[in-house]
């Protein structure tokens, strides 16, 4: 267990010491078994608290780091790259990032690379105290880094856009486009642009409110779940073309629980309509898609998108990784019922448990962190 250790000042601020523990420790950590790994390609010994691959194969990820003041113990998360040599470089001291004079603690969320993989943005969780009784506040914001460490402002001087989730870079490494939440907590969200040379660009797809969305490789479009602000009807499938804002309808869904991802061609999609079941639909024949009950987890596509890789927990959580099989998507009929397929899992990595992977843009390379100690170990890719 993982504690934020009070240096006997919290009394005024208790509440900030029980958030920061159940938000950044994670609480009880499951015991990993034993680890006996084949020797992986890399083995960063910190404890990772996220992690990306860059489109030219490096990698940056965060640090969890403990900052203690007369009050609170604070996190102040690390950013590093590694090279793609092994050479490690620290982009940002987490120590020295600080916004006012009132304390605060954020931990790493995700990353995001631009196509051209020179920048960063990393989207942070952050608690801060926000007066002097000690009332705390949760936010997020994205941080903009350049790959060697220096800070990105946007328009004037800010280095961080508030309230910006799920952040990606369009094709021209400047334009920034961000969900912004409409419907608390993590409802609805709103999309709206930046850039990086003259800041705020307003809204995209005005008065129109959406659940998840995932870029379409290469592109500057993306697939988003959009569903009214009352919530009233269902939710649809929309292929969103970010710089023209023109919105084209691709399905109604039966339902949507979350995972929204598409395929590294561009051409298939596919989420979690609940808790139970995963569909993966043909972006262009919207009637071709597939049912398969494999349980609500995280997953990955493989290259040949014959296959997603699957851990069997929900984010932040420790599960197996698993392959599954992805069968070809016929055509189903209206009105009739949606047959549900049972794939076989094949576990990998001698069927141990992981907190969070990845797959590298090329699809050569996959990157775990393990519980308990949290270090990040590359592999290649398992068949």
């Amino acid at each position: 267990m993982i504690r934020f250790r009070s240096p006997g000042a919290l009394p005024r601020a208790p509440q900030l010491c029980a958030l920061l523990f159940l938000l950044f420790s994670g609480g009880l950590i499951p015991r990993a078994r034993a680890q006996d790994l084949d020797k992986p390609l890399q083995n960063i010994d910190e404890e990772i608290t996220a992690f990306s691959f860059a489109p030219d194969g490096r990698i940056v990820y965060s640090v969890r780091r403990t900052i203690k003041t007369k009050k609170y113990d604070l996190q102040h998360d690390d950013i590093w790259l590694m090279e793609s040599n092994g050479k490690r470089r620290r982009l940002l001291q987490g120590e020295k990032f600080n916004r006012g004079n009132l304390p605060f603690s954020y931990a790493v969320d995700a990353f995001h690379w631009s196509p051209n993989s020179r920048e960063i943005l990393a989207q942070l969780f952050t608690t801060s105290v926000i007066d002097d009784s000690g009332r705390t506040q949760d936010s997020i914001m994205t941080l903009g880094l350049e790959d060697n460490g220096k800070e990105i402002h946007f328009g004037k001087s800010e280095n961080t856009i508030p309230d910006c989730f799920n952040a990606t870079w369009l094709k021209d490494n400047s334009t920034i486009v961000y969900m912004t939440e409409t419907v608390k907590p993590r409802m609805l969200f709103s999309f709206r642009y930046y850039n990086v040379a003259t800041g705020p660009a307003g809204p995209a797809f005005e008065g129109r409110t959406f659940i998840d969305s995932d870029r379409i490789p290469g592109t500057n479009a993306a697939i988003a779940v959009e569903r009214n602000r009352a919530m009233t009807g269902p939710p649809r499938l929309q292929r969103l073309e970010l710089l023209s804002q023109d919105a084209t309808e691709v399905a109604t869904l039966d339902g949507y629980q979350g995972g929204l991802s598409v395929s590294p061609s561009g051409t298939k999609v596919a989420y979690f309509i609940d808790r139970e079941i995963l569909e993966v639909r043909d972006i262009a024949a919207p009637d071709h898609f597939v049912r398969l009950r494999v349980g609500l987890g995280v997953f990955h596509w493989a290259p040949d998108e014959q296959r997603i890789l699957l851990k069997r927990a929900t984010e932040r959580k420790t599960a197996d990784i698993v392959w599954i099989g992805i069968p070809s998507l016929p055509a189903q009929q209206p009105g009739k019922e949606v047959p549900i397929l049972q794939p076989t899992p094949q576990p990998i990595l001698h069927d141990l448990t992981f907190r969070e992977f990845s797959i590298s843009p090329d699809g050569r390379l996959l990157g775990v962190v393990l519980p308990g100690k949290r270090n990040l170990m590359v592999f290649p890719l398992p068949n």
